[in-house]
């Protein structure tokens, strides 16, 4: 185990720091996965980095993905060898750089027709092959039983069989957060609630921006060689700004699509392994992943050309996942089962001929960009790629002369803050615990209150490790996303949301956001939502 202490996070000093002035290598718009990554990447390579995101870390596209650390089988599907190929080799790199935020998982997906079987297990011995040594374990062809066995509420009527492949799952916030506070242990500078209000341009040339504290409104200038504009759905705004500036306009590049998520008891697929629906009704994919104690169903692929912060599903997309779900579950969850519902945005790349109304064909890989005034931009991919993400923009950034070229590989063999020395014993489809801290399990005992419940599996003393040590401001963001509450159970989140914002102002002297968290906590119920009604 790491003897390492956990950095403080302690939002005046971190703010100092911001005032500085200093002129950094590179700055980094946007905390989410991408950003995130980026911000590491150039750090361990010895830039000077300082990261500013708007909101919190992963608040966005990043805490909302399927939970999956995935090759992408329907890209294999696609044709798209390249992309499975990266992201099969992305996927061990993460699970073996963050072992106790992302580990194998079996899928199943069930057969109700004779060809299904070797029509797709053909495919995922293809998917075997392009993993190769990265291989997580072999696909196997199941018969009735067997299916049965892996997934016991599985509709027998029709069951013809089924096939078995492994991929991956993780805990998409707290990777997040793995990641920021690696970053800062390897000297970038990282705040949240810290928005970019305004690039500044000298000379026709991106030379740094002004950033806005959220909580007090005091602003920043922030000098930086080299700006990366890393805000997934929302890169056209300050792409915008940028040729503005320049008196020019820029084309939109990106064409979000909305991604529902539902969670139900473990009751309805009571089983370590996932099940996957490769073609459903409409021609989407279907997921039923068990998660920290709970079951994910998603997901859908909608356009969403309004970048709402808080999306709410549409009644079509709740009807298919459920409606899809009755069709494969021997007991199907209706709406008065549904324990909490989370919406996406998915930063898909839009073809500048292409009206992005039709989301599914859209190109899943991501897209870095230089602007005349040196501004890069990279939107597109998704979480199992991030790292080579990362690696895609700066070798853009030493290609266009914004930054001295240093090697890569840098993160490829890095473990993450918390990864533990042993092997874990833990699965992820477990509820959330002390193991989940990993390494630092230790660290956040030794606090005040590690034997105080406030709900939820919330100990007052992960309340106080989350404002110490993990950036964490509101109520929010310990429930959603440094434990995971808010999306396992909004109810129960509501319930344990007074006794945290106690603890955390306490930790932090400002307003915790109760108010606010408890009408999020009531919409991600499906209160007020004509979908859920």
């Amino acid at each position: 185990m790491t003897t390492d202490s956990p950095a403080p996070t302690r939002r005046a000093e971190l703010l100092e720091r911001l005032s500085e002035p200093i002129t950094y290598d590179l700055a980094v718009i946007g905390g989410g996965a991408t950003g995130l990554g980026v911000a590491l990447d150039a750090a361990v390579r010895g830039f000077s980095v300082v990261l500013v995101e708007s909101h919190d870390f992963a608040k966005g596209t990043s805490s909302r993905a399927t939970k999956l650390v995935h090759g992408g089988v329907r890209y294999l599907a696609q044709g798209n060898i390249a992309l499975v190929r990266e992201a099969l080799h992305e996927r061990t790199t993460l699970l073996r750089n963050a072992p106790h935020l992302a580990q194998p998982l079996a899928f199943v997906m069930p057969s109700y027709r004779c060809w299904e079987t070797p029509f797709y297990g053909a495919g995922l011995k293809m998917y075997d092959a392009l993993a190769g040594s990265a291989g997580l374990g072999a696909t196997e062809f199941l018969g009735v039983q067997r299916t049965l066995q892996c997934l016991p509420t599985v509709r027998p009527q029709g069951l013809k069989g089924g096939v078995k492949y492994w991929d991956g799952q993780f805990d998409d916030a707290r990777l997040a957060l793995a990641l920021a506070r690696t970053a800062a242990r390897h000297g970038a500078l990282l705040v949240n609630y810290c928005a970019a209000r305004q690039l500044v341009h000298e000379g026709g040339r991106v030379s740094g921006l002004l950033c806005q504290d959220q909580e007090t409104g005091t602003t920043y200038p922030v000098r930086a060689r080299c700006v990366v504009n890393a805000t997934g759905v929302w890169v056209d705004a300050l792409r915008q700004q940028d040729s503005q500036a320049l008196g020019r306009t820029a084309q939109p590049i990106v064409a979000p699509s909305q991604g529902v998520h539902v969670v139900v008891d473990r009751e309805f697929l009571p089983t370590d392994h996932a099940l996957m629906v490769p073609k459903t009704a409409d021609g989407r994919v279907l997921f039923a992943v068990p998660w920290l104690g709970k079951v994910i169903l998603g997901t859908t692929d909608s356009p969403r050309p309004d970048l709402e912060r808080e999306p709410e599903p549409f009644a079509e997309e709740l009807r298919f996942i459920l409606g899809e779900s009755a069709r494969y579950l021997s007991r199907a969850p209706t709406a008065q089962d549904i324990r909490s519902i989370w919406v996406g945005l998915r930063p898909l790349v839009k073809p500048q001929d292409d009206d992005g109304n039709h989301t599914k064909s859209l190109s899943r890989e991501h897209t870095v960009l230089v602007s005349r005034s040196g501004l890069v931009t990279v939107t597109g991919g998704k979480w199992t790629t991030y790292r080579a993400m990362a690696e895609d923009v700066l070798a853009k950034c030493f290609a266009d002369g914004l930054l001295p070229a240093r090697p890569a590989g840098a993160t490829a063999h890095l473990p993450l803050v918390g990864t533990p020395q042993e092997p874990v014993s833990h699965r992820m489809c477990e509820p959330q615990g002390w193991h989940s801290y990993g390494a630092e399990q230790g660290a956040v005992q030794a606090l005040p209150g590690a034997d105080h419940a406030l709900g939820g599996g919330v100990a007052e003393a992960m309340v106080r490790f989350a404002a110490r040590y993990e950036y964490a401001r509101t109520v929010e963001d310990v429930l959603a996303r440094r434990r995971r509450l808010l999306f396992l159970d909004a109810r129960l989140a509501m319930d344990a949301a007074p006794a945290v914002a106690q603890v955390l102002q306490q930790e932090t002297g400002a307003d915790p956001g109760l108010e606010p968290f408890l009408a999020l906590a009531r919409r991600y119920m499906g209160q007020g939502s004509a979908a859920v009604a």
